[in-house]
């Protein structure tokens, strides 16, 4: 088992020699990976003799800035922290990415403050889901939406600063030493439902029984289900799944966050949402869920221009609001615009009776004139499916469920 440690040896010696010590007494190959920029002999300084008899780094840091296509020195020189930061955390996902191929990463664990977090963040953000990644950080108290993104990183927050090996940060980093080794231990390539191909479906609350009767046809069809909670960092999940060929197919019922990102809500999974399937192939089988709505936080937190609009407080706080017919008819365009783009088979459904449980008749949202806006332009991609039910008709999802299975097979 072998568990690599990556972090800047030029201000972080100390404690990563006491790591490799700790990891190689809990039995495991320990991997060093340089990303500090002025790294030197100094980082010796103040570690044991034993680690003094063999360079601490396995990877340079002039190694890990070569991968990057930049050069040590130059970054030195330079002075610009912000480029250095940047290039050696790509450097070190690409040096990472090497040894995941070569089979020698079965854990990473890094130590930093700002920067180092930076860059361990950067260097773990292509390496495979399940793949255990562990980063202690000063920075773990606080949003860490830049460090985690859509990826299962696990941020242990360091109480002190990383400056030294004392009474509480040997107890910090003995605990992430001994985390790390349990899960790179623990870590099992497959599932037991590892031969069962993948299927990566969109759920919001106001969508969950389409979702849930879409996902019980699909696992009678021979699928495991994997269900995201569109709220931006859901979406952006499935689309990482789905580029990094994951994926047998999608079935992204739930496109709200395309709402959110259109008219300024708080869950947006970005302007890449709903591309990532098409540009690489993967069988998708797309619906308007949810896209009735736009989320904010609580009701004082929606933004003054939108006082005048239809709001409803979902929880204390969500608040949702309804979306206009012409913001509907451009989100029409949009997902038309997408599947037409896509390289693979694409498939959109329309459920005519409404996109969420509150765009139903005698619910808050229901607005058929703007519902109507967004399903004019989306059946202008050719391959469209319109069907007279609302979307939580169990027969709806089972319809998509369907469907994406003969894309799946080939069957059309």
């Amino acid at each position: 088992m072998a568990v690599v440690l990556i972090g800047t040896l030029d201000t972080k010696g100390a404690e990563y020699a006491w790591l490799r010590e700790r990891l190689i007494a809990l039995g495991h190959e320990v991997i060093v990976v340089d990303a500090g920029v002025h790294t030197g002999d100094a980082q010796l300084a103040d570690v044991t003799a034993a680690t003094v008899a063999a360079p601490l780094a396995d990877v340079t840091a002039a190694a890990v800035a070569a991968a990057a296509g930049a050069d040590l020195g130059g970054l030195r020189a330079a002075g610009d922290r912000g480029a250095a930061v940047t290039a050696m955390g790509e450097g070190a996902a690409r040096v990472l990415a090497g040894l995941h191929a070569a089979g020698r990463v079965d854990g990473v664990l890094a130590v930093g403050g700002s920067g180092g977090s930076s860059i361990a963040a950067r260097a773990v953000r292509d390496l495979p889901i399940g793949l255990p990644k562990l980063i202690v950080s000063t920075m773990a108290s606080g949003d860490v939406a830049p460090y985690v993104g859509a990826k299962d990183v696990t941020l242990m927050y360091s109480v002190v600063d990383v400056a030294g090996i004392n009474r509480v940060s040997r107890a910090i980093l003995g605990n992430a030493a001994g985390a790390i080794a349990g899960m790179a231990r623990s870590r099992t390539s497959e599932s037991a439902d590892g031969d069962r191909p993948l299927v990566g479906a969109t759920m919001f609350g106001v969508t969950t029984p389409a979702v849930d009767s879409a996902r019980a046809r699909l696992e009678e069809l021979g699928y495991e289900v994997l269900v995201f909670h569109a709220t931006g960092a859901g979406g952006r999940a499935l689309e990482g799944l789905a580029a990094g060929g994951m994926l047998a197919g999608v079935l992204d019922l739930t496109t709200t966050e395309l709402a959110d990102e259109l008219v300024g809500g708080v869950l947006s999974a970005g302007p890449e949402r709903l591309t990532a399937a098409g540009s690489h192939g993967v069988p998708q089988v797309v619906a308007p869920g949810a896209l009735d709505m736009v989320n904010f936080g609580p009701l004082d937190s929606v933004p003054e221009p939108f006082h005048d609009r239809t709001l409803y407080v979902h929880n204390p706080a969500v608040t949702l609001m309804r979306t206009t017919p012409a913001e509907m008819a451009e989100l029409g365009r949009e997902l038309a615009a997408k599947l037409a783009a896509a390289t693979g088979p694409s498939v959109l459904f329309i459920p005519d009776g409404g996109v969420s449980a509150l765009d139903a008749p005698g619910m808050p949202f229901h607005d058929p004139e703007a519902d109507e806006a967004a399903f004019t332009q989306m059946a202008r991609f050719p391959h469209t499916v319109r069907l007279a039910m609302h979307i939580n008709d169990p027969e709806f999802g089972r319809a998509m469920a369907d469907r994406l299975h003969r894309l799946i097979e080939g069957d059309e």
